[in-house]
Order: structure tokens, then sequence, then C-alpha cells
């Protein structure tokens, strides 16, 4: 069995190994706690001040400052006492026992396998593009403080995701640094004699060599593969290259390295997981190498495997709309696993492809990998409670005959790791409030604690964010400006751009055409009315990115930059390009509102506006994603009527009319109408309700909890009962599928009789099952909800066999009559002990 061993980055390179200190030093900057942690701070600031505030990157600043600098700083009693202090109270914090252990004394669930394309856990690590990553680095984290036992699953691109520069011309344009992995908080996992733990992976013709590394996350670790391997050809090592990047063959092949080689990887590690959690379906293919584990272990085929396994799998989807799923053309999955279907798992061709579509029986349908997680997953959820609803829409042609609400997707609302994104003055004053322990258990206590906090404090805490934002605005506009060859003048002129007293307004995320990030620019004319009035002055600090693929998300950023350049208008509006981790900190700890634009209901959640909470930040928001459960009037603004109108102009044209009317006759007023005491005791009021309602119950400390308690260890619990005895349930489950396979077609209804009595209709109605088990089946009354109330599902019992008709017996159930008797229709679906209906079996038969 292969087992990382220690490993000497590159940083120990840098002194002799017998330098009495250094070995601490390293290891505090390769353990990425520190991105949440801040208490060793002051040691990289101490060791570079300069580059520090720069890069926010531990290993950079060891790799770069010199032998005598370090050696004078460990020379230091003092220095070397902080070092070691630190070292202790780290080693304490990850040792002792947290919310998961005291809780949990005697779990089933030792391992959870965190499949995600991308993890955001520091501008250190730049493997992320945006909201997917964002929600996996912060699930790992609070995964860490809580004690889940987590282990995230990657892959190290050598490039990453684009770096962004706008042009003289307005234009953005994308870079692609290379990830030197030697300079990043990452080590490569060794074999127990040492070699570097490398897997084989076959593609069609060939085979080709992944690396892997280790990433440390506090207690939980990330591993990582990349294909940039020597012993590869070019084109192979650049399978990792970038991150959605390259076209469709290129996508598949990262996919196909990180579920299979994923999965592949923990099993050489000696994990175990009973969890598989994909974030995302673009990891679905671990559901199949899982599959072929258990194969392996039990000599098993694969149908007893995939229900054996599916049970402890778990898919959340965070896409709102059809076009938003990976889909790969049927060739293409024939090329890269027709094989493996036929010789590992024991499939067809035609099968494997089956399981990623709509009609198994379409030659020419794509192979959908949201499909595909969906039948091998036990449970499938969104990210929201809107994106729930979004996502039982999206699913209903896999499950013909279903009512929507019947469609097995639930949700878990997403939510940000507050540590991550609090301010250093955030984190004293909520600590002075909630104690330093906040986040590592549960939150009920907080909302209260919170609340005691004087308006004086809270007011003078955000007067202070806003002049922090506007400094580091005037030094990173000057850098930005400096760096694309912008006059002198202009560049002088940002360091004195802003007013740290004026209302400061934020809008920074992915620019796509959903997310509307012009509508503030439908009427130019009245913004700018609004943004340059002497009395109440307003400033507004834009950031994001658009792919490189996306010409018109690329076209609203030189929409923007081109108004922003008009001289009249740059005292009041700012492009801060490059929109990164380090970036989103600042801004989510300084801006007054978050504004966000999107079309109802594209946006899946959304955890931008979730990390100005914690920092006092008020959310203007149109009712779509996360905001849609969490708006009431006290916390902040919506935006929209909460339905759908499609990408309809002229609603858009609706929409930025409320918006400016939000501004000018809510917002502003507010903001600026103070008492003797130079506070606006409105404006607090409603940010102490939306930091006190909000902040716990948009943490990812409540996520991680609710899938820990709803998901990940009722999964582990069924993975076990399942696997057990060589797969003995998976087996059961597996002959009766074949049943119903033989006998469904011939199943049907008999007559149906109704008599009211006693205020109640009774039921009776016959059964044909064709020689089928009536354990079986499940036959139920259904009558559609009322008024938008919950649909009647009452189960009917079997009370006799029908005489001289074998098979076919009468069920009989009592409803209440307060509704008629034709509003009830009988029904009949698959049953089995455990089995996720109709996730797991979506036949059904209605009376009628």
């Amino acid at each position: 069995m292969s087992n990382p061993t220690r490993f000497r980055h590159p940083i120990y390179s840098l002194l002799p190994a017998e330098v009495e200190g250094f070995d601490s030093l390293a290891e505090l900057a390769l353990d990425m706690r520190w991105s949440w942690n801040h208490a060793a701070d002051e040691v990289w600031r101490q060791l570079d001040p300069v580059l520090w505030d720069l890069t926010h990157h531990p290993c950079d600043v060891l790799q770069t400052v010199s032998r005598e600098k370090i050696l004078s700083v460990l020379a230091d009693p003092a220095f070397r006492k902080k070092i070691d202090a630190l070292v202790q109270s780290k080693k304490q914090a990850l040792e002792s026992p947290a919310w998961f252990q005291q809780q949990h004394s005697e779990p089933p669930l030792t391992s959870v396998a965190y499949f995600s394309m991308e993890f955001m856990l520091s501008e250190a690590l730049p493997i992320y593009s945006g909201g997917l990553g964002n929600v996996a680095g912060d699930q790992l984290k609070a995964a860490s403080d809580l004690g889940v036992p987590v282990a995230g699953v990657g892959l190290l691109y050598q490039q990453g995701y684009f770096r962004q520069v706008i042009d003289q011309g307005g234009a953005q344009q994308a870079l692609y640094p290379y990830n030197d992995p030697g300079q990043l908080p990452i080590t490569p996992l060794r074999q127990a004699n040492g070699e570097w733990l490398r897997l084989e992976f076959p593609l069609p013709a060939y085979s080709i060599w992944l690396r892997t590394w280790q990433v440390q996350v506090g207690r939980v670790k990330l591993y990582l593969l990349d294909s940039n391997d020597a012993a590869n050809f070019p084109v192979h090592r650049g399978i990792t290259s970038e991150l959605y990047g390259g076209g469709s063959e290129l996508r598949l092949k990262q996919e196909l390295l990180l579920g299979i080689g994923g999965w592949r990887l923990l099993r050489a590690l000696g994990i175990r997981p009973e969890v598989c959690h994909l974030n995302e379906g673009h990891a679905a293919f671990a559901i199949l190498e899982r599959a072929f584990s258990f194969m392996q272990d039990t000599a098993q085929p694969f149908e007893v495997a995939l229900a054996a396994t599916r049970a402890g799998n778990l898919f959340t989807t965070h896409t709102a709309v059809a076009a938003g799923f990976d889909r790969f053309a049927p060739a293409l999955i024939e090329q890269y696993l027709g094989g493996y279907a036929e010789k590992k798992l024991g499939i067809s061709r035609h099968d494997l492809l089956a399981m990623g579509r709509e009609n198994p029986n379409n030659p020419s349908e794509s192979f959908n990998m949201a499909y595909l997680a969906i039948r091998g997953s036990g449970a499938i959820n969104g990210v929201s409670r809107l994106h729930g609803e979004v996502s039982r829409h999206l699913f209903l042609p896999l499950f013909p005959r279903w009512p929507q609400d019947e469609v097995p997707v639930g949700y878990v609302t997403n939510g940000v790791h507050m540590p991550t994104w609090d301010s250093a003055p955030a984190d004293d004053l909520w600590t002075t409030a909630c104690g330093k322990d906040r986040w590592l258990g549960t939150t009920e206590t907080m909302e209260q604690d919170i609340r005691s906090v004087s308006d004086a404090t809270l007011w003078k805490f955000r007067m202070a964010a806003s002049k922090s934002l506007v400094e580091y605005t005037r030094a990173r506009l000057s850098r930005q400006l400096a760096a694309s060859g912008a006059s002198p003048k202009d560049v002088d002129e940002a360091k004195h751009l802003f007013d740290p007293n004026a209302l400061t307004l934020g809008f920074a995320r992915r620019f796509a055409t959903y997310k509307r990030p012009n509508l503030l620019l439908h009427d130019s004319a009245r913004l700018m009315r609004i943004l340059a009035d002497s009395q109440r002055p307003v400033q507004l600090i834009i950031a994001g990115k658009a792919h490189p693929e996306d010409q018109a998300g690329q076209a609203l950023i030189h929409e923007w930059i081109n108004f922003i350049r008009q001289p009249e208008n740059r005292p009041h509006i700012v492009f801060l390009s490059d929109y990164d981790m380090l970036l989103t900190e600042n801004l989510v700890q300084g801006v007054d509102v978050w504004i966000n634009t999107p079309r109802r209901p594209w946006e899946a959640s959304g955890t931008s506006g979730m990390k100005v909470l914690v920092n006092g930040g008020i959310n203007l928001s149109e009712l779509d994603g996360w905001w849609a459960e969490a708006y009431t009037p006290e916390v902040g603004w919506a935006l929209g009527d909460g339905l759908e109108h499609g990408d309809d102009p002229a609603w858009d044209a609706v929409e930025a009319d409320a918006l400016y009317g939000l501004l000018e006759r809510e917002v502003i007023p507010e903001f600026y109408n103070r008492d003797e005491s130079g506070i606006s005791r409105a404006w607090v009021k409603r940010m102490r309700e939306s930091m006190a309602r909000l902040t716990p119950r948009f943490s990812a400390n409540r996520t991680v909890t609710e899938y820990t308690e709803e998901h990940y260890l009722p999964a582990a619990a069924a993975c076990h009962l399942r696997s057990a005895n060589n797969g003995a349930i998976g087996r059961q489950m597996a002959d009766w599928q074949r049943r119903l396979d033989e006998k469904w077609s011939a199943i049907h209804f008999g007559e149906v009789k109704v008599e009211t009595r006693g205020g109640q209709h009774v039921f009776e109605v016959i059964v044909c099952l064709n020689d089928l088990a009536p354990e079986a089946v499940q036959v139920e009354l259904y009558a559609d909800g009322v008024t938008g109330g919950a649909p009647v599902r009452q189960e009917m019992k079997r009370v006799r066999e029908l005489a001289g008709a074998a098979g076919s017996y009468v069920y009989s159930a009592a409803v209440s009559a307060h509704r008629p008797p034709t509003d009830y229709t009988a029904r009949l679906t698959p049953h089995f002990d455990g089995a996720a209906i109709p996730l797991e079996d979506a036949r059904i038969l209605w009376q009628r």
C-alpha cells in the first residue's frame, strides 16, 4: 500500500537542515490553515512586509526573503518563542476533539471524498475560477473547523484560470502565468520507499502518468492530480494545463482524470470513503470507478456493485439552466470509455451511454454528465431552496409521469467560511460579542450575542472598513494603471480617488449576460446623477472577469471601461481588474452595499453577497438564489417581484428603474440621515439585523453540519448496510430490478370502488401484478395539493388476494371526505426497503 511520507519542499533548500526553527516556519507555511487563521500573519509581515501585503503567500515569502533575514529573525528569542507558540497552538487545535467527534462518538462515517473541478482556498493556490471553487474551498475549511472527516480530490492546473488585464483600448486580455509547484503550498505524495506516488492512467492506445500532490488544509487534506509528468508526450502533459480551457475532448480527459483517477488515488493511499460527494457533475466518472473497485473487491457484477455503492454517492448540482451541464458526443464517450465499459465494468457501450441519456435508445443523444451523476447517486441536492425547485424542473424528463415536486432533488443552501472572509476588525468585533470559538460548533446564540453590540461601535467599525477599502482601492488601481501604461497623471489621480466617508457600492462577479452586470448602465445619465450628488455622494467599485470564449461577457466589460474612462465619470467609478480571491476579500470587507442583478432563476445560489454579512455590508439583490430565502425588509433590499421573466428587455428596463429608485429613495437617504452623534441609526439597525440573522444561517459552518447530519451520516450507514456480506443487499436490489424489468409491462389496475361513510372516502382498487411479489411494489392514493399545499399520498394496504385470479390483489385506503373522490387516483411504484424511489427506480403506473 502506498503511503505519503514527509517531503522536503523547495523552501527547505533555502537553509541547511540544522538551522533550528526553520522547520517550524515551513510547517506553518505549508498548512493552509493560515488562509483563515491569521495568528501567523505578523510572522510573514515581519519577514517581508511588502511582499506579504502584495501576495499573502507564506511560501512566496519564505522562498524570496534572504537567508540572512531568516537567520536574523530565527536568532531573536522573542521571534522563536512566537513561532513555537504558533506551532503548539496549531497542534493542539488540530488534535483536540472537534464538533464532529463530540457529537458523533461512534459514527458510521470515517471518510468523505469531496470531488470538485476547482478549489478556492487562497490566491496562493490559483486552481479556481469562481463560485464552484469558492463553495468547495470554504466547505473544506469548515470541515476542518468542525472535524468532519473530509478528503478533497481535484486537479493541479499548470496555468489555472486566466489572469485578467484591461488593455489601453478597454478590452479584456487573458494571461496564463505558470503555476510552479515548487512555489505553491503543496507537497508531492511519496510511497513508503520514498518514490513519488505516480499513477498510470490508460487512455485509448496509450497510457499517461499522473503526478500526485497533497495540500494540508488544517485537519483535512486536498489531493491533486496533474498530467505534467516528464514521461508523458507534450500534448498529454497539457491535459491539466488550464481550468475550463480547451475543447470538448480536453474537458473529457480532465473529467476522466478527476473522477476515475481521483478514486484510484484514494485507493492507492488506502482511503476507503463511505461517502463520495460530487460537487457538480464534472466528477461523475468516480461513480463508475467506485463501482469497479467494489467489483474487484467482491467479484460482483456491475449492476450489483452500483446498487451497493450508489447509496454512498451524493450529487450536488450548481447549474440552473439545462445548457450548463457538460455534454459529450457519443463517439467521444465510446472512444475513451468504450473499452473501460466492456473490459472493466462488464457492460455494453449502449448501457454505458444510457446512463448519461434521457432516452437510452436515441443513438444521437449526447452524454450528459449530470444524468450520469443522477443515475449513480443515492441523493441529489441543489444549492438553495429556489435552485432545488429549478433543478426538479430541469431533471423532470428523467422521471416521466412523476409530479414535479416528487422529482428527487432536495437542497442544502450554500454558505461561506466566515473566518476566511471577515476582516481583522470584524473578527475582533465578533470575538468580543460571541467568543473566539463561535465557528467551531453550533451557532444558536450568535444572533442574540451580536445584537448586544452598540450602535456607536457598529458605526465606527463600518466607517473604518470604508476607509480601509478606499486606501486599498487607491493602491490597487494606481498599480493597475501603471502596469497598463497609463499616464503618470492618471496614476497619481488614482492615489487620491474616492472619499472614505461616502457611500460605497460594490458589484463584483463573473461577467455573463444572465448576471446583467450592465443593468446599472441602463440609464447612464440617471446613474451619474446618483453618483455625482455633491451633498450625498456615492462611489461604485466594479470587478469581474468574462470567460475568454464569452464575447458577449467581454463586451459588457468593454462597455463599463469606456464609460468609466470618460473624464466626468472617473471620480465616481472604478473597475479593478483581475478579480481574484485577494481582491474579493478586500471588497466584501469594505463595501457598504453589495449589488447583485441576475435574471431569476439563473443564479443557483450565489455566495458573493454572503461574504459581506460578517463584515456589516448590506445586500441589494435580485430575489434569486440564496437571497430569495434570506430577504426580509429588515436586513436589506430586494429587486424584482419574485417571478421569472426570462431575458425580456422590457423587464430589464423595469428592474433598472426599480434599482435606481431603491438607491434614490431608500438606500442613499438612509445612509446619510444622521443624528446629532453623526450616526445613521436606521442604517445601523439594518446592518445589525443582517449580521445577526443572516451570518450564522449562511455560513459554511451551517452548510457542512447540514450535509453531515442529513447526507453524510445516513449515506455512510446505508453504504455499510448495502456493502455488507459482499454486497448481499446490492444483489437483492439487482434481482428486484430484474424482476421489475420482466413483469412491469403487464401490471395494470382493475376495478376501483369508492364508498363514502363516516366523513371518509373508502377506496378499494384491484391491482394485477403479473406474478410479481406484492412486496416489490407500493400502491398509494394520490391527490394534488390545494392552494399551494402539499399533495396527498396515502399508502393503500393490501387486504386480500382476488379469488380466482392469481397475482391480483385488492388494496384499500381511507381519506378525508373534505375533498371529492374524483380528486384521488391510485398509483403504483416500485418498492424495496431502503431504496430511494424514484431516484433508484423511476417507474410509475397510474390508475388513469
